[in-house]
């Protein structure tokens, strides 16, 4: 009887980890795609501008659409994930983890890390593994 609002608390906690996730990830890719400046000079940082931030920024924003529908989450998740694990591991190896003088960035990495990781773990499959769906 429970179920239901398990349920239901896992499909909240899937929307908001999506939302937080999207925000992060919307704003990052508005600011690559637009150049501003700080973008440019952190990939041009990391050796990659103009391309990195460009293919990274549109990344960024189709991982945004993905997490915003319900059908599409998981794979938005894995999406950011992915990106999310580059933007941590760049801060560690090339970034430093105050970038700039300001953690800001690694702190944002890390929250869209755990709210993607989130969504994957909640927007997977119920179905038992090996069960064939018609």
């Amino acid at each position: 009887m429970t179920e239901p609002t398990d349920s239901k608390t896992r499909t909240i906690t899937a929307w908001v980890a999506q939302l937080i996730a999207a925000g992060i990830l919307g704003m990052a890719s508005f600011m690559k795609l637009t150049s501003s400046a700080d973008s440019v000079a952190l990939f041009t940082t990391l050796g990659v501008e103009p391309w990195g931030r460009w293919a990274v920024g549109l990344w960024e924003l189709i991982t945004v659409v993905l997490l915003l529908r319900a059908r599409t989450a998981r794979l938005g998740g894995i999406l950011g994930a992915v990106l999310m694990v580059g933007a941590v591991g760049a801060h560690l190896t090339k970034l430093g983890i105050a970038y700039q003088g300001d953690p800001s960035l690694f702190v944002m990495a890390l929250v869209a890390l755990s709210a993607t990781v989130t969504v994957i773990l909640l927007r997977r499959s119920r179905e038992p593994v090996g069960t064939a769906v018609s």
